[in-house]
């Protein structure tokens, strides 16, 4: 699913549940030592689907720990990125030399709730939400967009990029635009991606060319 909406230079794994082989290699055991078994299922098997897009480059099993910002700190030469909600998790990867950034969300389909909504989208957002038909959960579609944007943001610029720092917008072929409301390098004006509705989700995505 998650293939369908990036370049072909980024190769994809993803299921649907925890795998229940999942263990952290020793430089990601202390993320989860405290963690529930919920959080402790989805982080390793996110890791887990990483590793198996990784593997897709010949790259040997390698940790994958979590930063000080908590993003995760990929090998040399390759960016990623990883998802997880209930019913999904998948990670993206790859060459540097190809992206400087890949973002991936996933997100249950499903509306906002109304405080998040509010919290998150633009009035020009809420604006074009009204006039579309009833149906998709379009709200969730641009929070996903959001999160995906951030995460093609943050490992180039290294700052916090906030969900009314971005405006999206949708078109109902299944691609986004995106207008950055703060100052950014060159290479994130114009920031595109994709997204998918089906299954029970929402999948978006966007990757920056090197």
């Amino acid at each position: 699913m998650l293939g369908e909406l990036l370049p072909a230079a980024v190769r994809v794994a993803e299921r649907p549940d925890d795998d229940p082989t999942a263990v952290p290699l020793a430089e990601e055991a202390e993320a989860v030592a405290r963690a529930g078994a919920g959080r402790r299922g989805e982080f390793l098997t996110g890791r887990a689907c990483a590793r198996r897009a990784l593997a897709r480059f010949g790259v040997p099993p390698v940790a994958i720990p979590r930063g000080a910002d908590r993003a995760p700190r990929w090998p040399a030469g390759f960016v990623g990125s990883i998802t997880h909600c209930r019913g999904y998790r998948g990670a993206a990867v790859a060459r540097r030399a190809d992206l400087l950034a890949v973002g991936v969300d996933a997100e249950p389909h499903r509306p906002l709730p109304p405080r998040v909504a509010e919290r998150v989208l633009l009035p020009a957002e809420r604006r074009w939400l009204r006039g579309q038909p009833p149906g998709a959960a379009l709200d969730t579609v641009l929070f996903s967009a959001k999160e995906s944007v951030y995460k093609v943001w943050h490992p180039v610029t290294g700052r916090w990029l906030g969900f009314r720092d971005a405006l999206v917008r949708l078109d109902p072929a299944g691609t986004f635009t995106v207008e950055l409301l703060v100052p950014a390098p060159d290479c994130l004006r114009g920031i595109t991606g994709r997204f998918r509705i089906g299954d029970g989700l929402v999948l978006t995505a966007a990757a920056v060319p090197a």
